[in-house]
């Protein structure tokens, strides 16, 4: 394959991976619009975004499988015309029930782009290189949340919820049309790998057989439900504290997702050069302290910057664990990358319900609760991921580990 193909194509999976996440995130910040609009609680109204988001992880290990045995281009555009077709339909719900179905359909169908995309990656770059690929993407990540919650929040006012998920329908779209050309190229990456359902529950087991792959997807669960649980009921909680209407919500919010969209590629580069074992404990310390500021009283024009150190906490750690992933699948990398997208939306989704719950004894409780777990993996991760080094600084392959 062409360098330059590969690099059209890695910008073709990070804009749809971007357009996937803004319609993700451009829901958490107009809860409270939901909620005023329905007549019903903001804990009620909370299900909308687990409603997509469980929905999704346990769908990748579906999509991961067929992908394996039908081939990853067929799989990916049948999802992507699935995400385009319902995100629309969604505009037609006239009830938070209708919207909690719409959603848990997107989520269902729309999951089989952003693990395969992961999956390209590493099937397209080496491990030494990938770094910049999947900070790329993970970017893209960012980059949706960072534009879906402020956008969000403030095209609400002037479309409506109803014309945020059409124009998320049409940009899916528009997307899917965008990859055609590509669809020869994906194929090629990666062929179809037959097997039996044995052989599928041998996989798993074997992901979760070693060290290596209990912590780094135990990890990606617990952080993954860390973020959610904090980000999603920042809108609220900017709300209550500040007293913040949807336009103020979505500058306060500002922040998330910008460290990723700007700064991905180059903590990809970090870890390929400096290794993962030194920048996941910083990036989950950094969540741990966002969230432990959240706690004290502060004037509302830093709201950016705390939001922002969140985001980077993220940045920092996901796409660096994504990177690990992409060693341990072997011949089924699809199963591979599945579960751990599974563990990441899982994630997602738990820690939003999980946080929501504690809500009902305040948001003092919920932030302590959530800063002592990540503080947690933070001082662990110094001894469970010590391995992940460069083969430079190590003297192993990283696939061997």
């Amino acid at each position: 394959m062409v360098a330059d193909d590969r690099e059209r194509l890695l910008r073709m999976l990070t804009a749809a991976t971007f357009i996937i996440f803004f319609q993700a995130y451009m829901v958490a910040p107009i809860i409270p619009t939901l909620a005023t609009r329905f007549g019903a609680s903001v804990q009620t109204v909370g299900f909308v975004v687990p409603a997509y988001l469980i929905p999704y992880g346990i769908a990748t290990l579906v999509y991961g499988l067929l992908a394996d045995r039908l081939g990853a281009q067929r799989v990916m555009f049948a999802s992507l015309a699935a995400f385009a077709v319902l995100t629309a339909l969604t505009a037609t719900a006239t009830s938070i029930d209708q919207i909690v179905v719409w959603r848990v359909l997107t989520g269902l169908g729309a999951s089989g782009v952003v693990p395969l995309a992961l999956v390209l990656v590493g099937r397209l770059f080496p491990y030494a290189q990938r770094g910049r690929p999947l900070g790329w993407l993970f970017g893209a990540m960012a980059g949706g949340m960072a534009v879906g919650t402020p956008l969000g929040s403030i095209l609400v006012r002037f479309i409506g919820w109803r014309g945020l998920f059409l124009v998320a329908g049409a940009a899916g779209g528009v997307s899917l049309l965008l990859f055609v050309p590509y669809r020869r190229m994906i194929a090629a990456a990666m062929q179809p790998v037959g097997g039996s359902l044995g052989d599928l529950f041998r996989g798993y087991r074997s992901l979760l057989g070693t060290a290596r792959g209990q912590r780094t997807y135990g990890y990606v669960l617990v952080n993954s439900m860390f973020q959610s649980g904090v980000f999603t009921w920042l809108g609220v909680y900017f709300e209550r504290r500040y007293g913040l209407g949807p336009v103020g919500i979505g500058l306060a919010l500002l922040g998330y997702g910008v460290p990723g969209f700007l700064l991905g590629p180059l903590i990809g580069r970090a870890a390929d050069k400096w290794g993962r074992a030194r920048l996941l404990p910083i990036g989950l310390a950094l969540g741990a302290l966002a969230a432990a500021v959240l706690l004290v009283d502060f004037p509302l024009a830093l709201a950016p910057i705390v939001v922002m150190a969140l985001s980077l906490g993220y940045d920092m750690t996901q796409p660096l664990f994504g990177g690990i992933v992409t060693a341990l699948g072997g011949k089924r990398p699809g199963q591979a990358m599945g579960l751990n997208v599974f563990a990441l939306f899982v994630g997602f989704g738990l820690g939003s319900i999980v946080f929501g719950e504690l809500l009902h004894a305040g948001f003092g409780p919920a932030l302590w609760a959530f800063a002592a777990v990540e503080l947690s993996l933070a001082v662990g991760s110094l001894w469970l991921f010590r391995s992940e080094m460069p083969h430079a600084v190590t003297g192993r392959s990283a696939g061997a580990r």
